[in-house]
């Protein structure tokens, strides 16, 4: 602070002179300053409430729901389900769906995918919209076949119960099952019973889901491997989900793809009956860990990625309400179309043509529709029930009318309401 005494300023006016002129400048800097400062705060709380107001009025951005999509079905995953859904999509909304060539079932698997195994590719090219049955990932094969705004997911299943289900279903296929009395005995030395070389066959006993994403399930279980591979799966997928949350994985589906709920409303397809599951030991369980290290650490990693998605994205509140408005619509269409609301045993379904591929010692479950359905609601309940095979050979039966129909034949009615591909109406 400047301070001078009285006297001195009563001898020198020109120092009073200039301490006066200072001071006036001094006080108006003073006061424009704090109206500065008053001012900015003041914008700036306005600004804030302004941005916030905007926030709370502004609706999100429409999303646009995806057409072009490619599902890896991985097997013994609940894949057969989720297979049934995008059918229904695809034929919902006229969609093109590469289908496997001539009598074949699958697109080629257990080899490698090649674009020649989609039935018409020499003259469709690039122009489908849909793939999903059976194969063996290929990324530039694929590419060939599907536009390059396709969107690529798959689904994967915990290896402790996926290899049971996989000894019991290719209990009579796969030589490392054959000579073994059951799952726990085969677990005790699998190296006994399985022979690497006889790949085509054995795939099924050892990381098939590695196999089925194209690499190597007899690699060695290296760090740096598995690293780089996870990392290209990353790569070439858009989504992973698992299918012990298949409640939960279908709501991330429907907020990924932009589409309706009622798009991913499903009956549970190719299960089995509960009186064939053998039940594992807890030594069994941890050499299923070892014994299938590769698809262990597969459903590790993208089990982590797959709920770190879930709360990045819709969050785990608003999941909850979903999951709950997903299955009181799936109890509504049971009570519709379903004469006992629930899957049925092999031998308790009448119509044979809707009767699931039998496999092994497994009973594939099936469904009895009530018998008093109107043509339109007959179809739709007729698609949710429609097993993988016959819902191929019908589709490829609809695509390729020119060429011989698949050997499995197709159950679904031809009615004038095959336009109207609707859910029937919740109430």
């Amino acid at each position: 602070m400047w301070w001078f005494g009285k006297g001195q300023l009563k001898k020198n006016p020109l120092k009073l002179s200039f301490i006066c002129r200072y001071a006036k400048y001094l006080i108006i800097f003073s006061f424009c300053l704090g109206l500065c400062c008053l001012s900015g705060f003041y914008h700036m709380k306005s600004y804030r409430i302004s941005k916030s107001h905007k926030e709370l009025l502004i609706p999100p951005m429409p999303c646009h729901a995806k057409t072009n999509v490619m599902f890896l079905k991985t097997h013994k995953t609940a894949s057969s389900t989720v297979l049934n859904i995008m059918f229904r999509f695809a034929e919902r909304h006229n969609l093109t769906v590469a289908l496997p060539a001539g009598q074949l079932l699958h697109l080629g698997h257990p080899l490698t995918f090649m674009a020649h195994f989609v039935e018409g590719f020499e003259t469709i090219g690039q122009n489908y919209n849909i793939m999903c049955n059976h194969l063996r990932f290929n990324s530039l094969e694929v590419k060939k076949v599907m536009p390059a705004n396709t969107f690529y997911f798959s689904i994967l299943r915990n290896p402790i119960p996926l290899l049971e289900s996989s000894y019991i279903y290719y209990k009579d296929h796969v030589p490392a099952f054959r000579s073994s009395k059951n799952v726990n005995e085969f677990l005790e030395s699998p190296t006994k019973y399985y022979q690497p070389a006889d790949y085509r066959m054995n795939i099924y006993a050892r990381n098939i889901m590695w196999f089925d994403f194209g690499y190597d399930n007899n690699a060695k279980d290296d760090a740096n491997y598995t690293q780089a591979v996870l990392k290209e799966i990353e790569h070439n997928f858009h989504l992973i989900l698992i299918a012990e949350y298949f409640d939960e994985s279908m709501i991330l589906l429907k907020h990924t793809l932009c589409w309706p709920l009622d798009d991913v409303i499903y009956f549970k397809l190719n299960s089995r009956s509960q009186d064939t599951i053998q039940t594992l030991t807890a030594k069994s369980e941890e050499q299923i860990k070892t014994w299938c290290s590769l698809d262990w650490k597969l459903y590790l990693h993208f089990n982590q990625s797959f709920w770190r998605r879930i709360e990045e994205t819709i969050g785990l509140d608003v999941l909850e309400k979903e999951v709950n408005h997903l299955r009181t619509r799936q109890k509504e269409l049971m009570e519709t179309c379903l004469s006992e609301q629930e899957a049925v045993r092999e031998d308790h379904i009448r119509n044979k043509a809707f009767l699931p591929f039998q496999s092994g010692a497994a009973n594939i479950l099936g469904y009895n529709l009530r018998q008093d359905l109107d043509n339109t609601t007959l179809r739709t309940c007729q698609k949710m029930v429609t097993p993988e095979l016959q819902y191929t050979s019908h589709l490829y039966a609809v695509q390729h009318p020119d060429k011989e129909k698949k050997v499995v034949g197709s159950p679904l009615l031809r009615t004038r309401s095959q336009e109207k591909k609707q859910l029937p109406r919740s109430n």
